[in-house]
This record gives structure tokens, C-alpha cells and sequence, in this order.
């Protein structure tokens, strides 16, 4: 069901034509469908069209590098998780992908959405997401961030720490509120994924241990505090996770958490929220499984649990960030440099650099993330060549994709696509290089609006202050 390749050398093995995960394209100029938003095609000119319109219209109306979200895309993957979790709160993570419009998207699509900060929470609810449908996050919330929740009515806040209940109950008596609140636990869980974006192990910043006890005493520490109201567990165990069996380990941890909690107090605990993690197709090698799939093994899961333990059925919330609004995006390069680069044994390699780099998409640098590419503006007739697709920073590591087959007439001035974009792309953007960050559009039916509009040297030059 899995393919992981998240963790290897930079140096693919040119002789053997790349790594064994990554085959050689019978046909340079058809389209892996699982990568690419619904409905992505090839015109009659060779032309990707993504929503009804030519990458190429959207190169010149917008410029390059451009993040472009399908619209119905990110609609239809929303919907689809409502309906394979019937009765579940499908939590929309606002870190992979958040703009005003993406909130009323969620909105709309009946979804709730995770916030972490200040910035998050005020973009989600300019966007329409009413605050009760938000949860704050994080591990070190400013007392700032407390406070904003607790006065807009933020439906629930997953606390951390010892010290995070306690500058929640101030707060709280401070201000004359009361807080709902999750306990996020540590389940020990070694997820299949980078050790980045692993965070269920016990070595980690967040959550409190249930090994080590401090779980059940948060637990119980928040139902006897006259501020709070304790609904219930929340366990993470990581992202980009496609072997479900760390999610049955997840589950069986904080099912019996929820049983030591009522032994200790009399009180069945409301709700479990699982998080999230369900990873997406960045290559033709990535088999994730289907949303339905995944939402039967789930229900498996925890009817067992219960079962075993004797509980009722929790309230059951999941966090699909990525799984949403990932494949829905489309990162767009233009290409300023073809080099073929000579290797040991009269091996080369071809180095395609484009017009961004890891100022637009950090991950392949930060966690060697494997992603896809294609010629976008025409068809090609030449053979595949291994190719690496970089960008224009000052760094070596400045690899946008490590190994994929382009034609052998790749040239200045192609459009390079990336599927897969949406996710974690613009949302961990900078300005290395000092290189203004790209535009957002979104797509549908052939017509483009900005979400974010360009950044320009301007906007950088206003925030140096200095003499």
C-alpha cells in the first residue's frame, strides 16, 4: 500500500538511471493521474490544463513561480472525507494551506479547521470559519493567543503542558471564561515517516507522555479545574503516513488512557480526536490508500478498542491537512538554464534550474521530499533523460526535485509543473535570497483569482527600516 522514499543520498545513482523507485515514463507526455488535480489533462497543443485553463495562460497572467489550488479539486477531497467519516469532525489543518478563501472553502464544505497562532486564527476567521469550529494548537501558545481564543469563543484548545493549564485557568479567571480543552498525549508511536515530521515518539517537544504517566494527571488535573471543560484525548502521530498500523498502536494507547482516566475519576471522556498525517502521491512510487479505506479501517479500529475496553464510543475528530488541499495545488517554474553535468565514468547528468527554489518549497531540502515534474507548455518527442530540477538559490542542497525523466529537448523558457504543490509549499515559504514570495491563485471552471497576491521588492524594502 506504501512507498517510502523520504529519506536517502542527494546523490542518486546516475549509472543505474535513478533510484530503483523511479521508472523511466513509457510516454514523456502523459499525465500520472493520482498526482495531478481532478480533471488535469493535456490540450490539443501539449498545453497541462488544470480547472479549464492552460498552465501556460495562467505563466502569463500571473507570472512564475506561481502556486495554482483547482478550487473543485480541494472541494470535492473536503467532501469526500465527510462522507467516508459520517458523524466525525474532519478537522482541516490550517498550516499546510491557509488564506481567507481556503477558510471559506472549509467553511463551506462543512469541515472544521486547526490554527496554531495569532496569524492563523485571524485569517480563519476573516475567512468566515466561525470560532467555534477552530482548535488552537501548539506547544508554546503566548498568552496573547490564549487570551484572543478565550474572548472569541475558540471551540476547543488542545493544551500541551502543565504550564499551559495553568496560564489557561489565569486567563480564564482573569477574564471570566471558560475553556474547552483536549489533553495532546504522547502515544509513543514510532510513525514510518522523516523524523521531522514523526511526533508521537517519546523525544519530541510536543504533547505529555502516557508512559511516563504525565498524560493521566493532565487529564485529571483538567477535569477537576473550576476554569476548564474536559472533552477528551488528542494524539498525533505524524505526517506524510501511509502504513495505518501506527495508527491502530495510536489508538489502542489512548483507549486505554481513557480507561485509567475513569477508573481514576468515574468519568467516560468524551472524545478522541486522532489527528491526522494521511499522506498523498508525490511520485508514480506513492500508492496512498483511498479516503474510504482508510475511514473503514478506522471505524474497525475503534469499535475493537472499545470493545476491549469497555467504553462508549467517543466523539471522533481526524486532521487530513494535506490530504485535502495537496493534490489540489500545482506549482508552476519557468526554466532559465540547462546543464549537462559530467560525472565519474562518463556518467552526466542533466540540471534543470527554474526560476524559485526552497524559498517556495523548502521540503525536498528540509526533508529530502521526492516530488514530480513535467514539461507544462508543450509535447515532446525525445527521450527521457534523468534530470534534476533546481532552483536559483546560493546552496547546493537548492534541489526542488532529485531525480525525474524530462525530454531530451528541454529547454530556456519551458514551463515546469509540479503536482502536489498545495500542501506546506506557500505556507512554509521565505525570503531567502531575498526573493519575494509567489502568488497563490486559485482555479475554476478556466478563470484564476489571487488568493495572495505576489510579494515584490517593494513590500521587502518597506520592512527594512534600518538607515
Amino acid at each position: 500500500m506504501t512507498h517510502m522514499h523520504i529519506a536517502g543520498s542527494i546523490h542518486a545513482d546516475a549509472a543505474h538511471g535513478g533510484p530503483q523507485w523511479l521508472d523511466v515514463p513509457a510516454d514523456l507526455n502523459a499525465l500520472d493521474l493520482k498526482l495531478w488535480p481532478r480533471g488535469a489533462h493535456r490540450d490539443e497543443q501539449g498545453r497541462i490544463v488544470v480547472a479549464g485553463i492552460p498552465l501556460t495562460q495562467v505563466a502569463e497572467e500571473h507570472g512564475t513561480p506561481t502556486y495554482v489550488i483547482d478550487e473543485a479539486d480541494f472541494r470535492s477531497r473536503a467532501a469526500e472525507f465527510r462522507a467516508s467519516f459520517p458523524g466525525w469532525d474532519i478537522f482541516y489543518a490550517g498550516k499546510a494551506l491557509l488564506t481567507r478563501t481556503v477558510a471559506r472553502w472549509a467553511a463551506e464544505e462543512g469541515l472544521n479547521l486547526d490554527v496554531t497562532t495569532m496569524g492563523e486564527m485571524r485569517i480563519a476567521l476573516a475567512g468566515g470559519m466561525p470560532a467555534a469550529r477552530l482548535g488552537l494548537h501548539g506547544n508554546n501558545k503566548s498568552d496573547e493567543e490564549i487570551v484572543f481564543a478565550l474572548e472569541q469563543g475558540v471551540g476547543r484548545i488542545i493544551v500541551d503542558s502543565f504550564d499551559e493549564i495553568a496560564r489557561l485557568e489565569k486567563a480564564c479567571a482573569e477574564g471570566g471564561h471558560r475553556a474547552r480543552v483536549m489533553v495532546r498525549v504522547t502515544t509513543g508511536v514510532e510513525a514510518h515517516t522523516h523524523e521531522y515530521i514523526a511526533t508521537a515518539h517519546e523525544d519530541q517537544k510536543f504533547g505529555l507522555s502516557i508512559t511516563g504517566g504525565q498524560a493521566l494527571t493532565a487529564l485529571v488535573r483538567c477535569h477537576s479545574s473550576q476554569y476548564l471543560d474536559l472533552a477528551g484525548i488528542h494524539s498525533h502521530i505524524g505526517s506524510q503516513i501511509f502504513d495505518t498500523h501506527g495508527f491502530e498502536v495510536a489508538i489502542r494507547r489512548t483507549m486505554r488512557l481513557a480507561s485509567q482516566f475513569r477508573t481514576a475519576t468515574g468519568v467516560e471522556l468524551a472524545e478522541l480526536d486522532l489527528g491526522g498525517g494521511f499522506g498523498i502521491a508525490y511520485t508514480s512510487a506513492d500508492t496512498p490508500a483511498a479516503t474510504s479505506d482508510i475511514a473503514a479501517g478506522f471505524e474497525e479500529m475503534i469499535d475493537h478498542e472499545c470493545r476491549a475496553f469497555g467504553l462508549k464510543r467517543p466523539h471522533l475528530s481526524i486532521e487530513p491537512g494535506r490530504a485535502i488541499c495537496g493534490p489540489a495545488g500545482v506549482a508552476i517554474y519557468r526554466v532559465g538554464t540547462v546543464k549537462v553535468v559530467d560525472l565519474e565514468g562518463g556518467r552526466s547528468r542533466v540540471y534543470v534550474s527554474v526560476d524559485g527554489g526552497m524559498s517556495d518549497n523548502i521540503r525536498p531540502a528540509l526533508y529530502a521530499a521526492e516530488y514530480s515534474a513535467a514539461i507544462a507548455n508543450r509535447f515532446s518527442d525525445r527521450e527521457p533523460v534523468l534530470s534534476r530540477v533546481v532552483g536559483k538559490h546560493c546552496e547546493g542542497g537548492d534541489i526542488l526535485i532529485r531525480d525525474v525523466f524530462l525530454p531530451a529537448d528541454v529547454r530556456i523558457g519551458d514551463l515546469i509543473a509540479v503536482p502536489g504543490s498545495g500542501a506546506y509549499a506557500r505556507s512554509m515559504a521565505s525570503n531567502y535570497n531575498q526573493i519575494p514570495k509567489p502568488p497563490v491563485v486559485s482555479a475554476k471552471d478556466g478563470v484564476t483569482r489571487v488568493m495572495l497576491r505576489r510579494e515584490t521588492l517593494e513590500d521587502l524594502m518597506r520592512l527594512d527600516v534600518g538607515e
